[in-house]
This record gives C-alpha cells, sequence and structure tokens, in this order.
C-alpha cells in the first residue's frame, strides 16, 4: 500500500519501504519505528562522514607538507595510493523542510459565523432540521460525523456555496473567509504555469515572494514551470492551498485539506495552522491534523448534533469514539 496517514500506518503495517533518490530502503516495523530508524541511520551516517573528513583531511594535509621532500617520497606515494582506494562516505541526504509563516490577518468580529434554525436537505433527504451552530473568534472547530452526516454541507453552508432551505447563515463583521474544497482544484486553469497561476492571483506581489510562497508549498525553481493541467492531486491542492494562504484570512473553511498532502507537507501545515491566529472550521480524517489543530469538536450523529468543548484528543477521552473512516 501506499499512505500519508501516520496513524492507519502506525496500526496496520510492519515494513515500511522508502523511496528517496532513486534507492529503496527497507525497514522493519511501523511508521513510528521507521522514523527512530531512519533518524538514527542518518545521525550514524554523519558521525561516519565527519570522522572520514577529519582523516581525509589529515593525510593531504601530510601530502601536502611533504610532497616535495624525497625523503618522504616513498610515504607519500602510500598514502595517496591509500585515499585513491578509500571508498568515500557521502553525507546523510538533508530533507528539505518547507516552512510557511502566516502574514497577520485582520481581526474579526467576536461572533465569526451564526447558523440559526437552519433546514436543508437534498430531494427528500433531510440533512438539517432547526440547527443552531455558532463560531466564535479564535475556534477552531473540527466537524466529524460518517459519510453522509452533512459535514461538507454545513461548511458550504457557511462558506456561502449552498443556501439553507430555511433558516439564516449570518457571517460576523470584518470576517474574511478562506474556503478550500475539493472542487476548487478543478478551477485552476490548466495552460496557466504555476507560477502564471499565482502571479494571476497577485498582481501586485513581487517575484519574489511569490517564488518564496511556490517554495514553501514544495514548488522548487523548475516546478513553477509545470503547467496545472499536469500538476497531481497534491500539487493542486498545495497551489489552492498557497493561494488561500498568501494573503491569510481570519476565518478558515476546509473541507478536507489534507487528502492529497504527502506527509512532509502535511506537517508544514499543521506547523503553520498551529501559529494561526484566526478562526477555523474543518472536516479532516487524519488523526495527526485533528489533535494538533481542534480546540472544538461538532459531531454529526443520526441522533443528533453534539458540541464539545476541548480538542479532538479530549472528545476521543471522552467518548470513546475515533475519526470514522478508520478503525482498529
Amino acid at each position: 500500500m501506499t499512505s500519508h496517514d501516520r496513524e492507519f500506518m502506525n496500526r496496520i503495517v510492519t515494513k515500511v519501504v522508502e523511496i528517496d533518490g532513486g534507492a529503496l530502503t527497507s525497514y522493519s516495523g511501523n511508521y513510528e519505528f521507521y522514523e527512530q530508524q531512519r533518524a538514527m541511520s542518518e545521525k550514524q551516517q554523519q558521525a561516519q562522514f565527519e570522522r572520514q573528513q577529519a582523516m581525509l583531511a589529515k593525510e593531504i594535509k601530510f601530502i601536502e607538507r611533504f610532497k616535495a621532500r624525497a625523503s618522504h617520497a616513498a610515504q607519500v606515494q602510500s598514502r595517496v595510493k591509500k585515499l585513491d582506494k578509500i571508498e568515500r562516505v557521502e553525507p546523510p541526504k538533508r530533507r528539505q523542510t518547507v516552512t510557511f509563516e502566516f502574514l497577520p490577518a485582520p481581526r474579526s468580529g467576536e461572533d465569526v459565523v451564526s447558523l440559526k434554525n437552519v433546514h436543508k436537505g437534498y430531494g427528500n433527504r433531510p440533512i438539517y432540521e432547526g440547527l443552531d451552530f455558532t463560531v466564535r473568534r479564535r475556534e477552531r472547530w473540527a466537524v466529524m460525523g460518517v459519510n453522509g452526516a452533512g459535514k461538507s454541507t454545513l461548511l458550504k453552508l457557511v462558506a456561502g456555496s449552498t443556501k439553507p432551505d430555511d433558516g439564516a447563515v449570518a457571517v460576523g463583521g470584518s470576517v474574511k473567509m478562506g474556503y478550500f474544497a475539493q472542487h476548487a482544484m478543478d478551477l485552476l486553469d490548466g495552460e496557466d504555469t504555476v507560477f502564471e497561476s499565482l502571479e494571476h492571483s497577485f498582481p501586485q506581489a513581487g517575484q519574489g515572494s511569490l517564488r518564496a510562497l511556490a517554495g514553501c508549498f514544495g514548488f522548487s525553481d523548475d516546478e513553477v514551470e509545470k503547467r496545472c493541467r499536469v500538476l497531481s492531486g497534491g500539487e493542486k491542492a498545495r497551489l489552492v492551498m498557497a493561494k488561500m494562504l498568501f494573503d491569510p484570512p481570519n476565518f478558515l473553511v476546509l473541507d478536507e485539506p489534507t487528502n492529497h498532502l504527502d506527509i512532509a507537507t502535511k506537517q508544514m501545515l499543521i506547523a503553520a495552522l498551529s501559529d494561526y491566529e484566526g478562526t477555523m472550521l474543518f472536516v479532516s480524517h487524519d488523526r495527526h491534523f485533528l489533535a494538533a489543530l481542534s480546540n472544538r469538536v461538532l459531531e454529526l450523529t443520526p441522533e443528533g448534533i453534539h458540541q464539545y468543548g476541548g480538542g479532538y484528543t479530549e472528545y476521543v477521552e471522552r467518548t470513546g469514539h475515533e475519526a470514522p473512516g478508520l478503525r482498529s
């Protein structure tokens, strides 16, 4: 299998095969054990590299010092031959870690969005019947429930991309919303390059800042020239997220933001959102993302809607339920 869900891999896999720089390396154990072993291997390889470099420097210094002396000719030749035969230890590959820091978002009012007596259904199937729900400034709501419970519908109602059948959805004062949904990736112009796509969104921004933004989201110098139509799902998700976060909103509405992201990009996003001072409402099945970022949980169940203070970890401790979509 391939997977970007560390919790899933920690429970299921007994071996990890890493592909890096055209080489395959296998590790016994789950993902957490792989991370520990990889870190240990890197540390050992770095120590070997440094020892060899010190030895080589010493030998080269001797050769340079005595190469012009006939009395040391044999010793110099012997050491030159020795150096030629030594198999060089390579330094460990450093994984490029990307970081993204939010510009300060403008402050919103205390009530960010309020849903009052909202009814919503599709055909004869009701999704919400009299929903009351309020998001306040700096709250980070994780919306949970099985598939079909109405998670994406709630986010669409909040974002204004769908209207309630009855009731009211009111967005508060000074709220600047950023909405990430899967369909946003389909709206990219396929003929634009990554860089052109960013330029069209931010015509006033300098080339340097846009290239730095692209780099933060995993697009190197060459990759910014790729056309959007050839981007993978993960690359499209990164580009859409880069556009959303460059000029930061103070209210992020995120529908499965990590679906197409690899573990390194997910980690960068979690680190960036941990420092984010705005408000969040999000749907995710990634337990690591849920645990790191939520401070409230809204659970949608057939029996009703439940609100929990505290984040995902506290929710699991109180209810014994985990994110739907993965069972131990």
